[in-house]
């Protein structure tokens, strides 16, 4: 008879055997089981209710989940007597609520984790929440509430006064920002024109009942979209047909935008000359508006190497051979949903500003004059199309392209139709979007030291 010593260095060795068959059947248990769950690519689905509301979502198998509610309520769409008030809508999204309070709101979307965030162009307004998959009702109690609730209370309205200031304050110290802005106000008579920020006559004067006003006219059914990400189609359908069936109807109805041409010329000490020199350009989801955007990317939309100069876009290419000076430059292509801008935005010493805004228009002309070859077309499209799929790749980005699709036409193109429009876009196309551009009426804004920035009429 053998007697076992649990002591001796043989027990455990087979006790360490065991354990180490025992997890390597766990793990391999495990493996299994990973191997039979498959995550198969899913498409965009799109609903649209009876109300006008547009519904769409894309279950991408993320552990955070992100829901946007838009709304075609921009700032084109601000009266006469209005003008702020998106600026406004923006900081007050976090007020009380006819259903929450504004502590609240905070607490409870930082409980579970989440975060709301409000974001608005001159065509629509953007009210996104993310969390993560489990508490997409919690949040969506909320973002339910910011949207179709809101009080607008006039002391806590008041309180917002403040950081509309401080908001203004930090934007007008940008440049770019100010150039652009007074772009658009020189380059429409109406809708477009509006700023995205408030007017400085206008922080303290826009009332809780303006606000209200502007809700009731422009957060309409038929005027929003709710889009998700990691969220099941009909759980995102059933919020819908619940919570946003509120007002029926368009809405408000504001003219077109109407492009009229000027000038805009800020003096001050900079050194630096910032300008911007465009004409009217193409409406979104139009063929014309893919041939301005392969334009763009033929003359250069700005480097693709961090820190880099994009010393290869022709931009950059002739504005080096007029001048020795430090510049940088770049093609300017924006577009609404009536029109568009596009153009030139150039950086250069005050010295040398002349040179570097003629060099960089003599540019554009050479391309209308078909002097590209079939390699920079290529070149273009593909960092057009790059440019696009890239954006995609961030959920804020996907978010936001489905979101603008849907609240604009109540239909989504994939990113294989949209790769599919540029890759039609002919050198015709391109040399056609460039005469538009030579032969259209021009705007100018400028900003710097301009003794040397030539006037709209000298170019």
């Amino acid at each position: 008879m053998m007697t076992i010593i649990r002591n001796s260095p043989i027990y455990y060795i087979d006790e360490c055997f065991s354990a180490q068959s025992l997890l390597r059947a766990q793990a391999a248990s495990k493996r299994e089981a990973i191997e039979r769950v498959t995550f198969h690519p899913q498409e965009v689905q799109l609903s649209k209710l009876p109300n006008g509301l547009v519904i769409a979502s894309l279950e991408n198998y993320s552990p955070c989940a992100k829901i946007g509610v838009f709304v075609k309520a921009g700032s084109r769409y601000e009266g006469p007597e209005e003008l702020g008030i998106t600026h406004l809508l923006r900081l007050a999204a976090s007020l009380t609520t006819k259903g929450a309070s504004a502590f609240r709101i905070c607490r409870g979307i930082e409980s579970v984790g989440g975060s709301l965030r409000v974001a608005s162009s001159r065509e629509n307004m953007s009210y996104t929440v993310e969390c993560l998959r489990d508490h997409i009702d919690t949040v969506m109690e909320y973002l339910i509430n910011v949207t179709t609730a809101p009080e607008f209370r006039p002391w806590e309205v008041s309180d917002l006064t403040e950081k509309m200031k401080i908001d203004k304050a930090v934007s007008s110290q940008s440049p770019q920002i100010r150039v652009i802005e007074k772009l658009h106000a020189a380059a429409y008579k109406n809708a477009l024109s509006n700023s995205l920020y408030c007017p400085d006559y206008q922080i303290g004067r826009i009332s809780s009942e303006q606000l209200h006003s502007f809700v009731q006219n422009n957060f309409t059914s038929a005027r929003m979209a709710l889009v998700g990400l990691g969220v099941e189609h009909a759980v995102l359908k059933q919020v819908g047909e619940q919570f946003l069936n509120i007002r029926s109807g368009t809405g408000a109805v504001r003219a077109k935008a109407q492009y009229c041409g000027g000038e805009f010329r800020e003096q001050n000490g900079n050194s630096l000359v910032h300008a911007a020199v465009v004409s009217e350009g193409a409406a979104t989801g139009t063929a014309e508006a893919c041939a301005f955007s392969v334009l763009q990317h033929l003359l250069g939309a700005g480097p693709y190497v961090k820190r880099g100069s994009s010393t290869t876009c022709k931009l950059r290419q002739s504005i080096a051979k007029a001048t020795t000076q430090p510049f940088d430059a770049s093609a300017f292509n924006v577009n609404y949903s009536d029109s568009g801008l596009f153009g030139v935005y150039t950086i250069s010493q005050y010295g040398s500003a002349t040179d570097v805004i003629n060099a960089a228009l003599s540019q554009v002309k050479m391309v209308a004059h078909g002097n590209f070859t079939d390699a920079d077309l290529t070149k273009a499209k593909n960092q057009a199309k790059s440019e696009y799929l890239m954006s995609l790749e961030v959920s804020d980005g996907l978010l936001e392209d489905m979101g603008q699709q849907c609240v604009a036409d109540g239909v989504y193109h994939s990113p294989e139709v949209v790769v599919s429009t540029i890759n039609s876009v002919t050198s015709e196309s391109v040399v056609n979007a460039a005469k538009k551009f030579v032969a259209g009426k021009k705007t100018m804004a400028s900003s710097g030291h301009l003794v040397n920035t030539p006037f709209l009429d000298e170019l």
